[in-house]
């Protein structure tokens, strides 16, 4: 890869957190497509990317970006402390000396975040989640057995354990710590009861919320000045600690085809969800997921229902230029695949659809 492609990874990821909300980060990423240079090894590194940097593949300025936020929130850096939200935002020339100087006094703990992919859980995705379940169990009216591809911590499995106001709406546990509330358009939900009695995950990396270490990556990854997100990140690990989520490593689609046996479950409804996920699955891995879910739906009933429930980035930008999440639910026995709803990709608010 050239210069010039790092460059424009990091003026796209600008852009995006813009879109998103998180002007701090942009300004970051803005100031790394314009300022960094070779004089120090990080700088190099980045600069000489040997894969792809853009979003979409290796994702380095979500790399560099957690590393900076956790050196902040580590305070082992003087200037990036003082720069990095919950400080005062700073100018850009504040902000390029921060930087620079943890590129400076802490390079190697800089370069061992670009090793690896960014891995985050983003417990906002419940709320879409929770509305998707709260029409099924309107519906079959049955408790709910959950499957979930690419469950990182396994938060999301979580889910009945949060408390929720979807559109006024109320549903999970009122006493939460965790509390959702995303901003809402359209039709209300109908109440109904979400009942979940099994819960497991797969991922190819998953990650222990029970480990502090482990916590403490996923939330450097948040956006630093996202603090509702952070707030609820932390919130939600707590409940993890009360609650590990059975998350398995494995290849997602062979694990589903394993674990999700054909013959139904009669009085259970199964539901395989994933949030923001599936998108990273190689072509043949989604086809067979797909396939299998067709295979064991082909035996579902009224009374063994099977539902594929997916919150996941639309094929194609809006009007605007925004590329918002799209909600969709497939059930068997059922009328197929439907668009619910289209939402902020962190669940922050929820265009209901039906």
């Amino acid at each position: 890869m050239s210069e010039a492609q790092v460059r424009s990874a990091f003026a796209d990821q600008a852009r995006v957190c813009g879109s998103l909300g998180s002007p701090f980060t942009a300004q970051v990423c803005a100031l790394v497509a314009e300022r960094l240079g070779r004089s120090t090894a990080v700088g190099r590194r980045m600069l000489d990317w040997p894969g792809v940097p853009d979003a979409h593949a290796d994702a380095l300025p979500l790399r560099f970006c957690g590393a900076l936020h956790a050196l902040a929130r580590a305070g082992i850096v003087d200037a990036v402390r003082a720069a990095w939200p919950p400080a005062p935002t700073p100018d850009d020339e504040m902000l390029w000396a921060a930087i620079t100087a943890a590129l400076e006094e802490q390079g190697e703990a800089v370069a061992r975040w670009l090793d690896g992919p960014p891995q985050t859980n983003e417990v906002g995705r419940s709320g879409p989640l929770m509305a998707g379940l709260l029409v099924l169990a309107e519906r079959f009216g049955l408790p709910f057995s959950l499957y979930e591809l690419g469950s990182s911590a396994g938060l999301n499995l979580n889910l009945d354990r949060y408390a929720f106001d979807l559109g006024g709406v109320r549903a999970g546990d009122p006493a939460s710590s965790v509390r959702l509330s995303p901003d809402w358009s359209g039709p209300p939900l109908a109440e109904a009861e979400v009942r979940v009695v099994a819960r497991r995950g797969v991922d190819l990396s998953p990650l222990d919320p029970t480990d502090p270490a482990t916590a403490e990556r996923l939330l450097a990854y948040v956006w630093a000045d996202q603090r509702e997100r952070v707030e609820r990140l932390e919130a939600a690990l707590g409940v993890a600690r009360a609650h590990p989520p059975e998350v398995e490593r494995a290849d997602g689609a062979d694990w589903l085809e394993r674990v999700l046996k054909v013959e139904p479950e009669p009085g259970l409804c199964r539901v395989v969800m994933h949030t923001i996920a599936l998108q990273y699955f190689p072509p043949e891995g989604r086809a067979r997921v797909a396939a299998h879910l067709e295979q064991v739906g082909a035996q579902a009933t009224e009374a063994a229902p099977l539902a594929w429930l997916a919150y996941e980035a639309a094929a194609a930008p809006d009007a605007e230029g925004k590329r918002w999440a799209e909600l969709t639910l497939t059930t068997w026995p059922g009328a197929g695949r439907r668009l619910l709803a289209r939402g902020h990709p962190h669940g922050t608010f929820i265009a209901w659809a039906v």
